[in-house]
């Protein structure tokens, strides 16, 4: 049959290339070019969807914040403990104002019927304001899926003060989906406040998304949770043309009250949330970066392939430039097909992680939401983009070995390339320095993003000078006696500059994995030395909520009660509350406890420094100087919970790896001087010697007669210890997971660098037998010179991963979540990672021997007759 003849248009008689020479390359070896394909899906499959599931996520709870919030033109707030009522009249009265909706916001918890704790928030609104400005708070009548017999009695009960509707979180969380027959009685929920168990009838419904809510008439909730005369907020809407500036400004606020955005709270978790993203993300694009690599030796091996092809067609004409086209397109189609297939199976990934995981990824910054997912078009674009490039770099190698090959010289098996001079070096010294500096630069945005391209050119740095730290590993190696070994360290000597497609992926992956094994382990140690030095105590006993501790308290006298009990040798009590210190900010953490001495009880960095005589010393967390610059000597305003600014001044700095946005500690007594706060909600107790920790356990819930049973959490120092533990550890399992995806592509990256050096080879193996060496000889040879090419990657990997983990350790986790540690390196986890890098090199290299070997001598040289 005849072929058609190739088209003279340059993009038809490219793809007329494609058919006939790369068509039925990829059909003789699909697994290998699978493969390839495989790595760049894989790499925009997990990077897009880490990117989907946070973004779906962040913007289910934008919406439940505004859902909740409603639409306001502004939000008058103060501090957790809120301001005078009288305020709204003032502001309602406004000529400017058209509507002003009073909220108090309560954090407490719901006991469900089996007694479990559920943390809920409840609202406390003017039904009539409400209409205007936050209808989703509005409860609508009936608690199952109808509305009631009497409609009109049941909204009524709106106004009821012990009447409660719960969004749907609630109602899933506290088990009442479908408790209750329309028209039957009311459910009771029992609710926990400072002054004792709370009993409201659950009587609505409200449309408000997020975590669980629960939303009542405002004056019952300033009666039933001690917040008469108080308010959180007004929710205010001006009128058409108003001058905002203007109403603040006539207005005239108290000192104490703010005027607010009304999407501040999901901007603040934005914010937040933004470097554990962002992290994660470029995290993911490890997989695609060591997905280059494949696509880099799976090409390279093509090539070697059909070497002596290209260099027929390059004597009937192709030119180079033809020749490196050709690969590019090679690499630009398995980047495209991966790609699409990439976001299809990124979506899907999503899709099931919001399903399993409820958009958590190990963050926990957003509680309580169950998003859906949510496509973003440009991204899938952004990450496609990302493949296609991944995958054009990775072709640019073996593209440049299809141009500058000789085709006379590559018939007769001469087209070796030249060992590397000192000065193909230079590029990746470059590249090194250049990494190296940039990773000394400061933060942009509060994300480490100079600190990313350092690592970027680290690692490209290193890869780059392989050939020349492979001859100056070698130099200095003692010749050895043994023939084979002898002939196995002389060629990787001579012909290294084919160690840059051996060990490449050999390089990257490993420095990788090195990198990340580091950083997370020296976390991981940090943290359980810094568990170690905050809980000195045998027990702590706690309100129960994560932001309760402002409606939950122990009760008056407890500390002297709980001191002189049998089995408890001392106790130490804490106030933990939260205040507002910037607009759009996250909360800081302001904490009071007994501080006899700050050297022993805290963990304390860098230097201390003088309080002033009669000022309050006050204890700062490393995200408050990364913050808000409060350095040891600086004078701060504390924001205190009733709204009011006190002096303090800064004494030192102590690590706190539980809290990413600032804590704040104060003595015990300063802080009531300063307050006049004198509520507990932490309790620390250590036991007496001898004493049994189950049974004074008992004792103590014993003395708390006038709490409800669910309102504390007590637990011993090893419990939170170890669960404070899990919990790291639940965070980083996203981590292991894409570490270990890498990994696998990296290896099979090493099969793939190894089968192209070896089948490249065929003929000089076939000589070596002709001169009398036998099959088991040449596979020793080739497993030797595995072992040496593969050993002399472990150790640039290994260097290369140790400096990739300095910047991960010093530059990226402080810049992006405002704490230090120390570098800490796990020998066993590392001398096994490269173990198995170095046993996977030799046992590929030995497998790769093996099919070429195979062939007959003469078969292997016949074109050299």
């Amino acid at each position: 049959m005849r072929r058609s003849a190739a088209p003279r248009d340059g993009g038809a008689r490219l793809g007329w290339q494609l058919a006939q020479l790369t068509w039925p390359e990829w059909r003789h070896a699909p697994w290998r070019h699978l493969a390839a394909l495989a790595a760049v899906m894989l790499g925009v499959a997990l990077a897009f969807a880490v990117h989907l599931v946070n973004a779906s996520a962040l913007s289910e709870f934008s919406a439940a914040v505004r859902s909740v919030n409603g639409k306001p033109d502004l939000e008058l707030r103060a501090q957790r403990e809120g301001f005078d009522e009288t305020l709204y009249a003032r502001v309602a009265l406004h000529p400017q104002v058209r509507a002003a909706s009073p909220v108090v916001e309560i954090d407490t918890v719901a006991l469900d019927a089996r007694g479990r704790r559920v943390a809920l928030r409840v609202l406390g609104i003017d039904p009539l304001g409400a209409a205007a400005v936050t209808p989703d708070l509005l409860p609508r009548p009936g608690i199952g899926g109808a509305a009631p017999p009497d409609a009109g009695a049941d909204r009524r009960r709106i106004f009821d003060p012990d009447a409660v509707a719960l969004n749907a979180a609630a109602r899933a969380r506290l088990g009442l989906e479908g408790a209750a027959a329309p028209g039957g009685p009311p459910e009771v929920l029992r609710l926990l406040s400072g002054n004792g168990p709370v009993e409201l009838r659950w009587t609505g419904r409200v449309a408000a998304g997020g975590p669980p809510l629960a939303v009542m008439d405002i004056a019952g909730a300033q009666a039933r949770f001690g917040w008469l005369g108080r308010l959180s907020r007004l929710d205010v809407r001006l009128v058409p043309g108003a001058d905002r500036a203007r109403v603040l400004a006539e207005l005239d606020l108290p000192p104490a009250v703010r005027a607010a955005a009304p999407d501040e709270a999901a901007e603040r978790v934005s914010n937040v949330s933004r470097a554990y993203r962002v992290n994660l993300t470029v995290l993911a694009l490890v997989a695609l970066f060591t997905g280059a690599f494949l696509v880099f030796s799976i090409l390279s091996l093509s090539v070697a392939r059909r070497l002596p092809q290209l260099a027929l067609l390059g004597v009937l004409g192709l030119s180079a430039r033809a020749r490196r086209r050709l690969v590019l397109a090679e690499s630009l189609a398995i980047g495209a097909t991966g790609s699409v297939l990439g976001l299809a199976l990124g979506t899907a990934l999503a899709a099931l992680a919001l399903r399993l995981l409820a958009g958590d990824l190990g963050g926990g910054y957003f509680p309580g939401v169950a998003p859906t997912l949510q496509f973003d078009a440009l991204a899938a674009a952004v990450f496609g983009a990302l493949g296609i490039a991944a995958a054009v770099v990775g072709g640019l190698g073996p593209a440049r070995t299809a141009e500058r090959l000789a085709p006379a010289q590559a018939l007769k098996g001469l087209g070796s390339a030249p060992a590397p001079g000192r000065r193909q070096a230079l590029p990746g010294l470059a590249l090194l320095a250049a990494g190296t500096a940039l990773a000394f630069a400061p933060p942009v945005g509060g994300l480490p993003i100079a600190a990313y391209v350092a690592v970027a050119l680290l690692l490209l740095g290193g890869i780059v000078v392989v050939p020349a730290a492979v001859a100056a590993l070698l130099a200095g190696l003692r010749p050895p006696r043994h023939p084979l070994a002898l002939l196995a360290v002389e060629r990787a000597r001579h012909q290294r500059s084919a160690a840059t497609i051996a060990i490449a992926g050999v390089v990257a992956s490993l420095a990788l994995s090195v990198a990340l094994t580091v950083m997370v382990t020296s976390f991981r140690e940090a943290v359980a030395e810094w568990l170690d030095t905050v809980l000195p105590a045998d027990l702590y006993l706690r309100v129960a909520g994560a932001g309760a501790g402002d409606t939950l308290v122990l009760p008056p006298g407890i500390v002297q009660t709980l001191a002189a009990m049998p089995g408890v040798a001392r106790v130490e009590a804490q106030r933990v509350t939260q205040v507002q210190w910037a607009p759009g900010r996250p909360t800081v953490a302001l904490i009071s406890r007994p501080l006899a001495d700050p050297l022993r009880s805290l963990p304390l960095v860098g230097e201390r420094a003088a309080v002033p005589a009669g000022e309050a010393a006050a204890w700062v967390s490393e995200a408050m100087v990364a913050l808000y610059d409060a350095r040891p000597g600086t004078r701060l305003a504390l924001p205190l919970p009733d709204g009011r600014r006190v002096p303090v001044t800064v004494a030192g700095v102590w690590r706190d790896y539980a809290r990413q946005s600032g804590a704040v500690l104060l003595a015990r007594e300063d802080y009531e001087r300063l307050s006049g706060d004198r509520r507990l909600n932490d309790l620390a107790i250590w036991l007496a010697p001898g004493a049994a920790p189950a049974r004074v356990q008992d004792a103590v819930r014993a003395r708390l007669p006038d709490a409800p049973g669910g309102a504390f959490e007590m637990a011993s120092a090893g419990e939170i210890r170890a669960l404070s533990l899990r919990i790291f550890d639940r965070s980083f399992a996203v981590t292991t997971w894409l570490q270990a995806i890498a990994i696998g592509i990296g290896l099979f990256g090493v099969a793939a660098s190894f089968s192209a050096q070896v089948l490249a080879r065929r003929k000089e193996f076939g000589l070596l037998a002709h001169l009398g060496l036998t099959r088991r000889q040449i596979l020793a040879l080739v497993a030797a010179e595995g072992a040496v090419w593969t050993a002399a990657g472990t150790v640039l990997g290994l260097l290369l991963g140790l400096a990739v983990a300095v910047v991960l350790v010093h530059v990226v986790n402080p810049q992006s979540f405002h704490w230090t540690m120390e570098l800490r390196l796990p020998p066993g986890r590392l001398a096994a990672l490269c173990g198995a890098v170095l046993a996977a090199g030799v046992l590929t290299a030995w497998l790769a021997g093996r099919a070429a070997v195979g062939r007959l001598p003469v078969v292997a040289v016949r074109e050299d007759w």
